[in-house]
């Protein structure tokens, strides 16, 4: 029986693949990289400042393409965004080849919880603004909402019998 092989992995290849040719033209994290290099980062409230000792910190802008590129692909562990940076090709174009560890992760997280919450109210206002998004607004005053297929609203012929049985014996019973 025969198998598709794959390559040798210790093959030269003349035509050597670089990262942007791996990343297809519509992928996500063009957008990503697009809306992050459009925002100014002082006006979010990023510190932008250089350490003034020891070795050079990431970029913000870096540290924000990817928590967006963890929250759109529901990466939510630090570590696990850092093993990211390592093996995918997405992350690898999106950061440069960076690979910031996950303190480097947690820590910008920790750090950051305002600017943050200001990129996701524009990346809404973006989407309000290209009618991405309706932007009805819901409220609820910690109700206990039910979804719109839960038990109370999904009917068959079984429990609609059942409640037109339910009903006559009430009706009776008022009788």
């Amino acid at each position: 029986m025969r198998y598709i092989q794959g390559q040798d992995r210790q093959q030269i290849n003349l035509f050597p693949v670089n990262l942007d040719g791996a990343v297809s033209e519509d992928n996500d994290v063009r957008l990503i990289d697009e809306f992050v290099e459009c925002l100014n980062m002082q006006d979010f409230g990023f510190q932008m400042g250089p350490n003034e000792t020891g070795r050079p910190g990431y970029h913000p802008g870096v540290l924000l393409k990817l928590y967006l590129y963890g929250y759109m692909n529901g990466i939510r562990s630090s570590r696990k965004l850092e093993k990211e940076c390592k093996r995918n090709i997405e992350v690898m174009w999106l950061l440069g080849c960076l690979n910031p560890d996950h303190n480097t992760i947690s820590n910008f997280r920790r750090d950051n919880p305002k600017p943050i919450k200001k990129v996701f109210r524009a990346t809404v206002s973006l989407a309000r603004h290209f009618n991405l998004i309706g932007g009805v607004l819901i409220a609820g005053d910690s109700t206990k909402l039910r979804a719109q297929n839960s038990k109370k609203n999904n009917y068959n012929q079984a429990k609609i019998d059942r409640h037109l049985k339910y009903i006559e014996n009430k009706l009776e019973e008022y009788n």
